[in-house]
């Protein structure tokens, strides 16, 4: 049913986008821009484990794709100066795959679980005692001749990532013992984060077009990465290569951005709700197959943005598109007193 999106804030990364993202992670919490309140706390208690000499507490960071949580993680286990093992949740099958994994840390290790919401839950109920114990207890054999074997494990940090934290069962998230919710960054801290990548990319940019960037990246740095080397491409093309206002504004309005980072797939989400279902409320199964995209892709990247700029909002009965997004779109508001559940 669903296709995958192509859009500028798409959740897919593809191999060279993960090695360009490996280049401009910041590797430091002095070169991490944004999210001040939780980067100062984490110094705090990175420095705290330290003068323990203690591992960090496990970490839980949460919220959209692309705000830096996996960049945290490499950034922790950098300012404790130890190993990260990195996997994502999904590809963890077996607790014998978990205890391959837990068994070859060393004392003080980073493991690193990203979209840890997605774990098989016989996976999960394993992790509760590595988590609190460091013990990892492994079933041997069947029946009436099976036992457990308690596996001793290294002290090690397990730091996990979810886009959904509603969907992590409480007896998981009550063992993290630091939690951090990222939230959406300004466009002022964007332009500064376009204008560190630039220089590091060895792109010359102007400042106003920074901050035209910076604008339209929808509060995620991520998205601000790539905004500026498809930039980067108009300019090295049509132009000197030189990114000055008015290419970037041009380039934005050839890649359909408009002026508050709405892209095609946003404003069709919107469209779609308003043309087809009056505005809604409308359920997420019904607006993915009208739109033909997953819906795990439409809450996880797309809702999270459109409803904290006030163009939708959930109700019990399903999506709504605001007033505001009326306005955005130019569309006229039917009057109607009549909606359908659907």
């Amino acid at each position: 049913m669903a296709t995958r999106s192509s859009t500028i804030s798409s959740i897919h990364i593809d191999e060279e986008e993960k090695k360009l993202d490996s280049t401009l992670r910041p590797k430091t919490l002095s070169e991490f821009i944004g999210q001040t309140q939780l980067k100062n706390n984490l110094k705090i208690y990175i420095e705290a484990a330290k003068k323990r000499k203690e591992p960090l507490e496990h970490c839980l960071f949460s919220g959209p794709p692309g705000l830096g949580k996996t960049t945290l993680a490499h950034i922790i286990a950098n300012e404790m100066n130890t190993r990260i093992v990195t996997i994502v949740g999904p590809t963890l099958e077996r607790v014998g795959d978990l205890a391959a994994i837990l068994s070859n840390l060393n004392e003080g290790d980073v493991f690193f679980i990203d979209e840890i919401h997605r774990l098989n839950r016989l996976v999960e109920e394993a992790l509760y005692p590595a988590m609190e114990e460091f013990i990892l207890p492994i079933v041997t054999g069947t029946g009436p001749g099976a036992r457990t074997i308690k596996l001793p494990l290294p002290r090690f940090t397990l730091i996990g990532a979810t886009t959904r934290i509603g969907l992590l069962l409480s007896p998981l998230r009550n063992r993290f013992g630091i939690l951090g919710q990222l939230d959406y960054y300004t466009p002022e801290d964007l332009a500064e984060i376009v204008k560190r990548s630039a220089k590091i990319l060895n792109i010359k940019i102007e400042e106003n077009a920074t901050r035209i960037i910076g604008g339209r990246a929808r509060g995620t740095p991520r998205i601000a990465n790539r905004l500026l080397r498809r930039i980067r491409d108009f300019a090295e093309v049509k132009y000197n290569g030189v990114i000055t206002e008015d290419i970037a504004t041009e380039a934005l309005s050839a890649l359909e951005i408009d002026e508050l980072g709405l892209d095609v797939m946003d404003r069709k989400i919107l469209s779609t709700i308003i043309e087809k279902f009056n505005g809604g409320p409308v359920g997420i199964e019904t607006l993915a197959i009208s739109i033909s995209e997953e819906k795990d892709t439409i809450i996880e990247v797309y809702e999270p943005y459109l409803v904290q700029i006030g163009f939708m909002k959930h109700t019990p009965r399903g999506r709504v598109v605001t007033d505001l997004a009326y306005r955005h779109l130019k569309i006229h508001k039917r009057d109607t007193s009549e909606s359908t559940l659907f």
